[in-house]
């Protein structure tokens, strides 16, 4: 809702009282989801710019050149509060919209990640919220016939009430062909085409941007838009060969704030006027606020000149996709509304688009960090219960839901990193963070996420492109949360400078609270990376293949998997060192004698078990701390002959393969049958089965 110093601003700046339209408008453009508010400042102190970098943040997408022949568009969404209130259609239509956002810079989408985060599964809503949500990205991404290549998952009782549902788009286009999404020049025509306008999603942009209440599943399932794959995959193919063209001087997505936020932003280089009748529409009788504020979805904007506008309707209708010409670039600095021959909004367009005032909060520190207390239990206990946690188990029930070879660029899908077989070399993915060791240590832990991702990309041989981001936070108005935010702002911008990986585009998604369930999300930076390297063939350890652990491992639990299923505390883990991604990527890239895991979650246990149940160890720490910490910058190596890791300051451990985990430290030894690994790694597909 606009504030009371918000309305007076409106005010002076209209030098009148605001119409219902006008004011929809500017709840809408100035909600925290449109115009970052809060974040701006934080945001522009990220590195942006880079030798690769075509097109940063500002526009649906980045740009970042892959190489002479080939660009990637990329962009990084949420869709959280969407997503509680109707799982499925929450979690599609945000698949739909970051799909559109790609298609908006004249790329074919090519890739999807979806990292996601709920409450613990023992809830039964957490398992339908979690269902549902998985059954609505891949029964989107299926039917559009773009694959989900990877994602993560995190699951945390503070998500319950707010499960977050983040998506990354990757999409190609050829370096000098992209589109933006600023009008060229006054005269030309503005271009609609896709579904017709319906009352759905009306106020999305401001349901983003407050806090969850208590009976929010019925009073705000009319912000939830509906989707329509087949539409969009008509329209993905409509407006590539609109693109085709070279006669489409910009294009938007309709997103957040509907026509209304497309038209303003697209039109703040000049002004535009927009004759709402002219929409076409679904239902009867609608009023130009809501044909104005309504989301509906699979609708695309583009700025065409007037020669121009029959080619592109009759291409619209080569694919049955219905289309208007709805209005005009003018060169007067104003947003201009008519509906039937009636002025019905009328704003100097720099008040709409960037004048939002600014939102400033306190900042309070803390300290979460609780004493480690050794858990009670053996260690054989201990493994299994990390090893049946739903973020180290096996991702099958998730991952067999998803279309991976659609468009038949997929060469593996991890377990660090996906691999994606691009102009003869190798476009890799990863993404997520941990928001446990973000809400301890919020500055390591957002600078660890981007050392792990970078980590998971050497896994594969490829070194980093880009980063999006997508910044979930509860209410900045809590001094705690605001410290949270700039903290992790600070260690993403400090981590992307180090490494030298530029930050191009992102969202900021906060209020992410429950009333309900009187919960505030744990600080979630999630961030989306991208990689490049040659193209192989994944390597696949075997039994009798070595065993080697490169980095120091130290005690650090706090945060970690045996501390979310033991409450054990502890300390989260300190900033890791990248010394060692550059010597993982060169030897992955020099023999296929050689197989890398970087150790996260989980620990060494979990990376252990990435390959094969049974091996083989020996460990000169004692088993707790060797087996469950979660230092970063370190890496589990399988290696066919002493040869493949000669000169990597690794430490040989043991052996691959056999009917067993066997484990053996100072004074310690775990055993476990191959078959209770088995048994514990299936145990999220045994939950979603109940």
């Amino acid at each position: 809702m606009l504030s009371a110093r918000d309305l007076e601003e409106i005010r002076n700046g209209l030098c009148r009282e605001p119409t219902d339209v006008e004011l929809a408008c500017f709840e809408n453009l100035w909600s925290e989801h449109c115009s970052y508010r809060s974040t701006r400042a934080l945001l522009k102190t990220l590195p942006t710019t880079g030798p690769g970098v075509l097109l940063g943040p500002g526009d649906d997408a980045a740009i970042v050149r892959f190489n002479d022949r080939t660009a990637l568009a990329v962009s990084m969404e949420s869709h959280n509060h969407p997503s509680y209130v109707d799982p499925h259609d929450g979690a599609a239509t945000g698949v739909g919209g970051i799909v559109r956002d790609v298609l908006s810079m004249g790329a074919r989408p090519i890739a999807l990640m979806d990292p996601l985060y709920f409450g613990a599964l023992e809830s039964e809503k957490n398992r339908y919220l979690f269902e549902h949500v998985v059954a609505g990205i891949g029964g989107y991404g299926n039917c559009i016939g773009v694959p989900v290549v990877r994602g993560d998952l995190c699951f945390d009782p503070d998500f319950s009430g707010n499960p977050l549902v983040n998506v990354v788009c990757i999409g190609t286009v050829a370096p000098g062909a992209f589109l933006t999404a600023r009008v060229k020049r006054p005269g030309s025509r503005l271009f609609l085409v896709g579904s017709a306008t319906g009352r759905d999603g009306l106020g999305g942009a401001s349901f983003a941007s407050r806090d969850l209440s208590e009976n929010a599943e019925a009073s705000d399932r009319p912000s939830v838009q509906i989707g329509d794959p087949y539409t969009e995959k008509l329209l993905i193919d409509a407006v590539l060969e609109m693109a085709a063209t070279g006669k489409v001087l910009s294009c938007r997505d309709l997103g957040a704030a509907g026509l209304a936020g497309a038209s303003s932003e697209m039109c703040s280089t000049f002004g535009g006027h927009i004759y709402a009748e002219r929409v076409h529409q679904r239902e009867k009788g609608m009023q130009p606020v809501e044909i104005m504020l309504a989301e509906s979805q699979e609708r695309m904007l583009l700025e065409v000149e007037p020669g121009d506008v029959p080619l592109m309707g009759r291409i619209a209708e080569k694919y049955d996709l219905s289309w208007s010409e709805i209005g005009e670039v003018i060169a007067e600095p104003v947003y201009r509304v008519t509906f039937h021959g009636r002025v019905v909004c009328e704003i100097p367009i720099d008040l709409l688009v960037t004048r939002a005032p600014p939102c400033t909060w306190d900042s309070r520190p803390y300290e979460a960090a609780k004493p480690f207390s050794r858990p009670a239990g053996d260690l054989s206990g201990l493994a299994l219960k990390v090893l049946s946690h739903p973020e180290v188990a096996s991702r099958n029930w998730v991952s067999e839901q998803y279309d991976h070879d659609v468009q038949l660029r997929t060469v593996s899908l991890g377990p660090d990193a996906a691999v994606l077989r691009l102009d003869g070399e190798a476009l890799s993915l990863s993404c997520g963070c941990n928001p446990r060791h973000v809400y301890q240590k919020p500055y390591e832990g957002a600078t660890n996420a981007v050392l792990e991702n970078a980590a998971n990309l050497a896994c594969v041989g490829a070194s980093p492109l880009c980063i999006v981001d997508c910044l979930n936070f509860a209410s900045p108005v809590h001094p705690e949360v605001y410290w949270q935010l700039s903290e992790c702002v600070r260690g993403l911008g400090d981590a992307a400078r180090e490494l030298g990986i530029p930050v191009v585009g992102g969202n900021v998604s906060l209020y992410n609270e429950s009333d309900e369930h009187n919960t505030r999300i744990k600080p979630t930076p999630s961030i989306g990376m991208l990689g490049k390297g040659p193209l192989s063939r994944p390597v696949e350890p075997g039994d009798g293949w070595g065993l080697a652990l490169l980095g120091e491992t130290g005690p650090h639990f706090g945060g970690s998997v045996l501390d979310a299923t033991t409450g054990c505390g502890g300390d989260a883990p300190p900033i890791g060192s990248a010394r060692f991604l550059p010597v993982v990527r060169e030897r992955v890239c020099a023999t296929e004698g050689i197989a890398a895991t970087d150790i996260s979650q989980g620990g060494l246990l979990a990376a252990l078990v990435a390959h094969s149940p049974g091996c083989t160890v020996t460990l000169d720490s004692d088993l707790l701390t060797g087996l469950f910490s979660e230092t970063y910058g370190r890496f589990l190596l399988a290696f066919r002959s002493e040869s493949d890791i000669a000169g990597i300051p690794c430490t040989v451990i043991g052996t691959l393969g056999g009917d067993r985990l066997d484990v053996t430290g100072k004074g310690e030894r775990l055993v476990l049958d191959a078959d209770e690994v088995r048994d514990a790694l299936s145990s999220l597909t045994r939950s979603m089965q109940l």
